[in-house]
Parts: structure tokens; C-alpha cells; sequence
């Protein structure tokens, strides 16, 4: 079947330690399928919407679909094998929550989105890339020569810099990897989509924490941000981080959470920041991770935006302009409509062709709500 060898191969890209966390387990729940619609939608049109992206042929391996309206969970669907409790690998929703950790520290004064990043590699005088700053890395405009996929590299995925970053010569110290990329635009000029940049952003975040070397405590450093600042205050209790061999968090791709947390998440910034009574981000960050960047309507601070361009991922001919989303490689969603007061989170896995139906299927869903 042809999701099966879509699952083959995205398996065989990963290295072992993570296999464990994505593949089903015989203790998590098989086939969990619960529908409470409210009066804004029919159930049988909900049900309807939710078991095409399951059972149609051409959609991929849909793992675990949550439909969240007005705060509360109106559907929640998981594939065989997996359940409420699964963790499930991010892939570039990661690049959100990594934004979310910037801003955090924004707000204590310790970053600021303006000024050059403090990366020590580019220190050197006279190297251009001392004129990167937060916002350049965060809105993909760094200018950096980063080739994401097999297309940006001439065709090869063996070139390509995110497999190279997390699966080959640079797996051992991803930042290093991605910092030593040359220029190949002025800073600002142009957008280029990376997940090598994230990797960078978190490894200013754990050079802010700490001065040491030591993976270890760079690990922990990192963590004890992550669990004080936000997985604790927001309730992201499966938030699990994956670090690289010098202790660098691998914050453009390799995070864990289950559906109901990623499905938290999307709430979170849906409430401009706000979450069990307390305001956690500022919502002038969240702002600015929903405002369109200079370089590209359709993105925003580590978001995607529901925007008309070249680059567009989402639905600006359908959905609300509010519409913002965290999506990931092989069909990862987190769909967050503030007009509908809804959000919508799907996991699983599909290919190229699969994403189009799958897309298709999603846009679908999210008419189904009123605006």
C-alpha cells in the first residue's frame, strides 16, 4: 500500500532513540473515537469530515486527529496502536513552541529582536553575518545558505542541509553546522524556509542559560527553562525536547507531545498567550508571530499564515485571514482559527501527493465551523 511505504520511508530516516517514541505501542489505546459536537455543527457532518482524512485511500496514515471549539474537545480521533497518551514526533511544529521560548526570554530582557543574535561564530569583524538578528532568524529572512529539501539542494536529498544537520556530518553539533553556512543574501532580503535556523535560535536560548560546554548542563539548563516557563505554566505535561550530542535542543524538528498537548498549544497562542488564568507570553509576541514578515505574507514569527502567496500552505481562499498554523513534514497540523475559536490538530503520515488530499480534507474540516 502506498501509506505503508510512505511510513517505510520516513522510519528510515530516523535514528533509533526515536523510533520508540513514534511507533505504536501494544500499552496505548487502539482506535479511540469520540465526537461531541456542539450546536454550531452537525455530528454527522463532523463524523463525515473526520473519517475521509481516516479511510480514504489517498490521504497517508492518519495517527490522531483533535478538533477543539470554544476551548473544549468536540472530536478526537487515533489511529490503531495509538492514543490520548502517544507521544508523537513534531517535526517542524517544534519551530513554534522554539519561538514561544524566544519570546519568553524577550520578555525578560535577555534577547532583544533587534540587535545582532549573539552568536559567537559570527563575531569576527567584518563577517557579514554579524548583522543577523532575532527577527531575520525568526521570519526565515537570515540570509543564510540553507537548501531545507532535496529541490533547494539541485535534487539530492543526500545534500540537502536539514537531513545532513540531523542525520549525518552535522548531527553531532547541529549548531555548529547550521551557524558555519555562509551568506548567500543580505540579511532581511529574502525569505528561505530552514529548519537549521531553529537550531540556531535554540542554541542562543541555551547560551543565554549557560556558559558552560558540557552537554549535560547545557541540557538541563535548557529543560529547566522549558518545563519553568512554559510546559508547567500552560500544562504541556508530555512535552519532551530532543537534544543533539552537545546538549543543543533540536528546536526546528524533533520535539514529542500528545495530541491533546499539541492541541494545548494551539490554544495557548489562540488566547494570545494566556492559559490557566495567567497571561504566560505577551501577547504583543504572539502578535508578532502572527503579523505577516516583510519577506512573506504567508509567515509570520515561526508561524504559517493564512495569506495569498507562492508559499501559501493553508486556505486564504476559504478560511478566516486570522487563520495561523503550525505544520510539519509529512502532514503534521496545528490549525488555530481565532474567528472560528477553534482549533484543529492532526498527526500522522503523508507524502507529497497524500498532502494535497489531506490538505483538501483539512480545509474542509475547518468549513464545517461557523466564521
Amino acid at each position: 500500500m502506498k501509506t505503508k511505504s510512505a511510513l517505510r520511508a520516513s522510519l528510515a530516516l530516523l535514528p533509533l532513540a526515536l523510533l520508540a517514541s513514534i511507533v505504536p505501542g501494544q500499552s496505548q489505546s487502539a482506535g479511540f473515537y469520540e465526537v461531541n459536537a456542539d450546536a454550531s455543527v452537525s455530528e454527522s457532518n463532523l463524523r463525515g469530515a473526520i473519517d475521509a482524512i481516516f479511510d480514504a485511500d489517498d490521504m497517508g496514515d492518519t495517527r490522531a486527529l483533535l478538533v477543539m471549539h470554544d476551548g473544549k474537545i468536540v472530536a478526537e480521533r487515533y489511529g490503531p496502536g495509538f492514543g490520548p497518551d502517544t507521544k508523537q514526533l513534531s517535526w517542524s511544529l517544534a519551530k513554534s513552541v522554539t519561538a514561544v521560548l524566544v519570546g519568553l526570554m524577550v520578555s525578560d530582557g535577555r534577547l532583544a529582536l533587534d540587535s545582532p543574535a549573539p552568536v559567537p561564530a559570527w563575531n569576527q569583524a567584518g563577517d557579514p553575518r554579524g548583522a543577523i538578528t532575532l527577527r531575520h532568524l525568526l521570519t526565515m529572512s537570515s540570509g543564510l545558505d540553507h537548501a531545507e529539501t532535496a529541490d533547494d539542494a539541485g535534487g539530492a536529498i543526500a545534500d540537502a542541509d536539514t537531513p545532513r544537520m540531523l542525520f549525518t556530518d552535522g548531527a553531532r553539533d547541529m549548531a555548529a553546522y547550521a551557524e558555519a553556512k555562509p551568506m548567500a543574501q543580505h540579511p532581511g532580503k529574502h525569505f528561505n524556509y530552514s529548519s537549521a535556523t531553529a537550531v540556531i535560535l535554540s542554541d542562543i536560548l541555551t547560551r543565554m542559560l549557560t556558559s558552560s560546554n558540557d552537554p549535560e548542563v547545557r541540557r538541563a539548563a535548557m529543560m529547566q527553562f522549558v518545563e519553568g516557563r512554559l510546559k508547567q505554566p500552560v500544562g504541556l505535561s508530555s512535552l519532551t525536547p530532543e537534544f543533539d550530542a552537545r546538549g543543543t535542543m533540536i528546536g526546528g524538528s524533533i520535539m514529542h507531545m500528545t495530541a491533546r498537548d499539541y492541541a494545548k498549544f494551539g490554544e495557548f497562542l489562540r488566547n494570545r498567550g494566556r492559559a490557566n488564568g495567567r497571561q504566560i507570553l505577551s501577547q504583543r509576541w504572539v502578535k508578532f508571530m502572527t503579523t505577516p514578515s516583510a519577506q512573506e505574507p504567508a509567515y509570520g514569527g515561526q508561524l504559517w499564515l493564512n495569506r495569498p502567496s507562492e508559499n501559501n500552505h493553508l486556505f486564504p481562499d476559504t478560511a478566516p485571514r486570522s487563520l495561523f498554523a503550525c505544520l510539519g513534514h509529512n502532514g503534521q497540523y496545528i490549525l488555530v482559527s481565532p474567528r472560528q475559536r477553534l482549533t484543529i490538530v492532526r498527526l500522522g503520515v503523508s507524502d507529497r501527493e497524500e498532502g494535497k488530499s489531506l490538505k483538501a480534507a483539512m480545509g474542509k474540516l475547518l468549513e464545517l465551523f461557523p466564521d
